[in-house]
């Protein structure tokens, strides 16, 4: 286990039990998520790619708006 790792469980165990839970049932549900989108490129090595050159293509259209990332 890092150490970055280790500081963060160490400062979610100081959190109430039921928070914990969150944080717990957060994290494993990325790391499913993770997991489900890896298995899913492993099968087919050119959805990326595809979907990729779907988005350019409605980019292109016009069929995209600017992404607001709420920086100042």
């Amino acid at each position: 286990m890092t150490e970055l790792l280790e500081r963060a469980f160490a400062e979610a165990a100081k959190l109430p039990a039921k928070r914990q839970n969150e944080v717990a049932r957060w994290l494993l549900d990325e790391l499913a998520s993770e997991r489900a989108w890896d298995e899913s490129f492993e099968r087919s090595p050119d959805k990326l790619e595809i979907l990729g050159e779907e988005a350019l293509a409605e980019h292109r259209a016009g069929k995209t708006l600017p992404l607001d990332l709420g920086t100042e």
